[in-house]
């Protein structure tokens, strides 16, 4: 899979999001057929969404391995409970969610080995493509630095654009903890941002 490293402001993912709406009923189609057991169907609705939930996992790890097995897991669990999946919200969404869940569940299952992950996270560097710039990779890698509970508001509200009542349902915690989170995020950023010597 390739890391997805750009990061896009809430404007970007909502007109990705309405790009996304006008291809609905063909995708719909697909989920028809997928939860028939259709795994082609299905395939193709992995081909669409896998770069932008290993690109979520990623984000809220900050490490590539740890990613790669979440967007599995997620995809996983997804074919396993397409049956419950009711329209109520865009596909996407819902791959976001569960990818969030298998985030959550990874960390929550490997919480004695916390340091560890820590300080492969600060140190591990993110595969860049030969166009990024180095404003960019010094953002990925802020991001990648953020403490746990910072990163996941600051990815899931900052960087795809969802709203502090769908973060904090997602996350299982507080509005109030999500926008607290989100502040605390942006001033840690702006500070390493500053250090890095970049103007906040």
């Amino acid at each position: 899979m390739a890391a997805v490293l750009s990061v896009e402001t809430g404007d970007n993912m909502r007109s990705m999001v309405s790009r996304t709406a006008t291809a609905m009923p063909e995708e719909a189609a697909l989920i028809a057929r997928a939860r028939g057991g259709d795994t082609r169907a299905f395939e193709a609705l992995y081909r669409t969404h896998v770069d932008r939930v290993y690109g979520l996992c990623l984000r809220m790890t900050g490490n590539v391995s740890e990613a790669e097995d979440c967007a599995q897991e997620a995809f996983i669990q997804a074919w396993n409970k397409l049956a419950k999946f009711r329209g109520d919200s865009a596909f996407g969404t819902w791959m976001h969610r569960i990818a969030v869940n298998a985030v959550l569940g990874r960390i929550r299952k490997s919480k004695r080995e916390q340091d560890r992950i820590r300080v492969v996270a600060e140190t591990a560097s993110s595969p860049v493509s030969s166009g990024d710039h180095g404003e960019l990779r010094d953002l990925s890698e802020a991001i990648d630095r953020l403490p746990e509970g910072a990163r996941h508001v600051f990815v899931l509200n900052a960087v795809y654009g969802y709203s502090h009542e769908e973060s904090s349902n997602m996350l299982g915690i507080a509005v109030g903890t999500s926008k607290a989170q989100l502040h605390r995020a942006r001033r840690l950023l702006a500070q390493q941002l500053q250090e890095q010597g970049f103007e906040a």
